[in-house]
């Protein structure tokens, strides 16, 4: 990565010098399938089907290239000066600047080519040679194994348009683009704009102004389905946009491209109801591709998203509701980041915050997914409540200083805490006020580049608040408050005061306003827990009383933040936890009920309540939660309390617990139903016991069955990688089970599956083809990760643990940011849950403070991690000795 980041200062000394009037790109993907780079001058490559350019023993491969000429027309505001490009390429056959032909090698040092003496008006052109990317960043290239065809597609966010063509690689240097492209035969061609075929090659319609990262090419033997939208507006004006969806030919047989569509439409109809400015982009196409390494990116007119949102065989509602968010939340990006973008990453909130937001806003208001708001309760602030609390937190407008900083921002603040955010601004200035700001956002700065205060601006226009004094305590501090009630009874029982009271961590010590709404709940004759009483009220400062609850009957539970309108953690009063702990599972409404559980876990996390206590809530309450995906959080909550929270002696009574629990809720499931098929991966997920694993086997093999349970190819897969981690299913059982599944998402799961075996040989073969290699695709050492760190074999990946620490820099160095963050992330040695680790990770950050502050980020959050895992065993130990009478 050396060389390779962008500084915001350089960026915006650029910005001052340059404004971009066009780019014509052409490029020549003909490579891809012949297998033979280009050769100087860009010369067709012949059909030789060579890999790649032979090397000199003992020296790696060179890359597969390809062909990109990029002419750029852009003016100089001081004629004179000097500037530079970006471009990452292996390298660069001409250089010519206003006519004259400039020394490749004297102006191009890899990712930077020098420009020198610009004139008022400018006209650079750059014949390189690019390339294909393995690894999800820039144009990559892609093997379907199962019939040899090749897919491309490209993906930048934030700064890979860089490696498939010369450009000022910043959001605010926006231009229109006009693409050509030839492909090889046979094949079909998408990018932002229209494109037609004449003579073999594709040219495509010049877009309206947008950023570098938002340009897209996708290109292959591509199943391609069509529909159209129509809307008629109240001026009889008619708008028509022509729908596509696309996806692997291997795929076609799974693809629901009618689902797609439905939710593609209702959105349309939706932001065009809300918004009040008609899709800008003409053609809206949507491109499910191989080995992404995002969920999407909105890319206008040519949307991609990872191709697990095809499902290959039964999942559940929960899944469908995720796709639909995701499908919106990247058709809200077409006019919150794509129409208006950030002028720098500092800004990214101004898009990201935004649709997160607007496609659960969008969800619920237009799909059939009504509850959309108890998955984001749940699911989505779950992400943001940890990353608030890291080390490395950071205000929702962020102090990004370069790309670096950009790529690692792309996180649970700048998403998920930055929509529940606009969710507590919402109900701070009304619903009305904020859309009509959104619209005057939009007409006011339509193509163009904003900052916080162009937003700020219109709301307050809009709503009549003080914008500044909420924003600097919601945008510009960091950190996560708790809200506790108190309550003095009277006598007869009844509420004398109720308040609410505010804290901060003292290294984030804000004290927010925050609008809430607190629910009185008790249980009836029945045994339900129901809401009898809520007030809604503004909170401020350290302790506030909610008046209109004075006189209230006395509750069993009382729920701080009912209904979800601000961002805080609800904490309980002894006697509602007391409630929770025997009742949660009688609460009626799913959103209360799922925000106890978020309530319940963060408690987990922050060592208030037993690891174990939490684990027993899971056994007494989960089989009665009705909304599957809170089910799923609470599961994958549950494996992180027994594998991180649990005091390490307890870990395998804990796991018989769940284990024991998840089988009898999947034999008492309605057979078939979505809630059976949870209970079975979860069964899958904690099962360790012997006859658990049998259970498994015969499951897999048909020996066994439970009613209605279907074991599809992708639930096979979930049931064999537990058998291969306890020693239960052999290499030879991995690879049978690759011949029934012998697909892209086959290999993925029989590399997992490899990786995951108890083998001190199996552990190092994992850790060398991930650390010592980079052979494997991005999907592929996701995998091998996945597979290696099983938490059943700490002591077969305790010898990395030293090793992570040597070799971490250097594999920052030497690979691409999105693989070292995979291996950095992914293979640090947390599961070992020890002080010796903790003190090791503390010892590298003392000894590496010069390191690259984005590793140096990664390795902290894990410690942090780490840290708080240890004091969660530490409270699960103390609460079994006092349960003992030990203490």
């Amino acid at each position: 990565m050396p060389g390779e980041n962008l500084s915001r200062d350089e960026a915006r000394e650029r910005a001052g010098l340059l404004s971009v009037d066009g780019y014509e790109v052409r490029l020549d993907l003909r490579s891809a399938v012949d297998g033979t780079p280009d050769g100087p001058g860009g010369a067709a490559p012949d059909a030789s089907g060579a890999p790649e350019v032979p090397a000199a023993p003992g020296t790696p491969a060179a890359p597969r290239t390809f062909r990109s000429v990029t002419t750029i027309r852009f003016r100089c505001a001081r004629p004179g000066a000097s500037t530079f490009a970006d471009l990452v390429a292996p390298g660069v056959t001409a250089v010519t600047l206003n006519g004259t032909e400039l020394d490749p090698a004297a102006v191009f040092d890899g990712s930077r080519i020098t420009l020198d003496g610009l004139l008022a008006e400018n006209v650079l052109t750059v014949d390189a040679r690019c390339a294909y990317s393995r690894t999800g960043e820039g144009l990559h290239r892609f093997v379907d194994p199962e019939d040899g065809e090749v897919y491309l597609y490209t993906q930048y966010e934030p700064a890979d348009a860089r490696r498939v063509f010369a450009n000022f690689e910043q959001p605010d240097l926006k231009a229109p683009y006009r693409f050509e492209v030839t492909a090889p035969e046979g094949w079909t061609v998408w990018s932002n704009g229209e494109g037609t075929l004449t003579d073999g090659v594709w040219h495509f319609a010049e877009t309206k102004p947008i950023s570098t990262y938002i340009t897209a090419v996708v290109a292959g033997p591509y199943h391609y389905v069509t529909d159209s939208y129509r809307r008629t507006f109240e001026d009889g004006t008619v708008l028509e946009i022509p729908l596509g969806a696309m996806c692997r030919k291997g795929l076609a047989r799974h693809f629901d491209a009618d689902d797609i569509f439905l939710i593609t439409k209702q959105g349309l109809d939706f932001f065009h109801d809300h918004f009040d400015y008609p899709y800008p982009f003409g053609k809206y196409d949507q491109a499910f591709v191989p080995e992404y390494n995002l969920g999407a990116m909105e890319n206008p007119g040519l949307v991609t998203f990872r191709e697990e949102y095809i499902f290959r065989g039964y999942v559940t509602r929960a899944s469908y509701e995720r796709r639909a968010t995701t499908i919106l939340h990247e058709m809200a990006h077409m006019w919150f980041g794509d129409l208006v973008t950030m002028r720098w990453w500092d800004d990214l909130w101004l898009k990201e915050s935004f649709a997160d937001f607007m496609g659960s806003f969008s969800l619920v208001g237009a799909t059939r997914f009504s509850n959309g708001w108890i998955t984001f309760a749940n699911n989505r602030k779950a992400w943001a409540y940890r990353a608030d609390q890291l080390p490395s937190t950071h205000p929702v407008t962020a102090d990004i200083r370069d790309l670096e900083d950009a790529k690692l921002n792309f996180d649970g603040i700048t998403y998920a805490k930055g929509a529940s955010v606009l969710k507590q601004l919402v109900a701070y200035v009304g619903q009305d006020a904020f859309l009509e700001g959104a619209r005057r956002y939009f007409k006011r700065n339509e193509y163009g580049n904003t900052r916080l205060g162009d937003l700020l601006s219109v709301l307050e226009e809009t709503s009549g608040r003080d914008m500044a004094g909420w924003a600097r305590s919601w945008l510009q501090t960091a950190g996560v408050n708790s809200l506790t009630p108190q309550a003095i009874y009277r006598a007869d029982g009844r509420i004398t005061e109720l308040a609410v009271v505010q804290d901060a961590p003292e290294s984030h010590p804000e004290l927010r306003p925050h609008r809430v709404a607190v629910g009185l709940y008790r249980r009836t004759p029945e045994g339900d827990l129901v809401r009898y009483a809520r007030a809604e009220t503004d909170l401020a400062g350290p302790r506030t009383v909610v008046t209109e609850l004075a006189g209230a009957e006395h509750p069993d539970l009382i729920l701080v933040n009912d209904d979800d309108l601000t961002y805080c953690k609800i904490r309980f009063d002894a006697e509602s936890l007391d409630t929770l702990r025997a009742h949660l599972g009688d609460l009626t409404d799913p959103l209360a009920r799922a925000l106890c559980w978020s309530a319940a876990w963060n408690l987990t996390r922050d060592a208030l309540m037993p690891a174990r206590d939490f684990i027993a809530l899971v056994r007494d309450h989960a089989g009665r939660e009705t909304d599957i995906g809170v089910l799923q959080m609470v599961h994958a909550w549950a494996r992180s309390a027994l594998t991180q929270y649990a005091a390490p002696q307890w870990r395998e009574e804990g796991r018989r617990l769940l284990a024991g629990n998840a089988l009898r809720e999947l034999r008492a499931a309605e057979p078939a139903s979505e809630h059976q098929l949870t209970w079975a991966r979860f069964f899958a997920a904690v099962a360790a016991a012997d006859e658990d694993l049998q259970l498994l086997r015969g499951l897999l093999d048909g020996t066994a069955k439970i009613d209605g349970l279907g074991v599809d190819q992708e639930l096979r897969w979930a049931f064999l990688e537990p058998l291969a981690a306890h020693g239960a299913a052999d290499e030879s059982a991995i690879d049978a089970e690759l011949a029934l599944d012998d697909t892209a998402s086959g290999r993925r799961h029989q590399v997992r599956c490899l990786a995951a075996r108890p083998s001190a040989a199996v552990k190092a073969q994992a850790w060398a083809q991930v650390v010592e290699s980079d052979a494997l695709s991005n999907a592929l050492v996701e995998a091998v990760i996945a597979g290696f760190a099983q938490p059943g074999q700490r002591e077969l990946t305790a010898p990395y643990a030293a090793t992570y620490f040597e070799v971490i820099e250097r594999v920052w160095a030497e690979r691409s940011i999105q693989i070292a963050m995979h291996v950095v992330r992914g293979l640090y040695p947390g599961l070992q849950g020890d002080r010796t680790t903790l003190d090791a990770t503390e010892a590298w950050l003392d000894a590496h403070r010069d390191a690259a502050p984005a590793l140096r980020r990664l390795v902290l959050e894990a410690g942090d991690d780490l840290a708080r895992a240890l004091r969660g065993q530490e409270c699960d130990t103390a609460a079994a000795r006092a349960t003992t009478g030990l203490l």
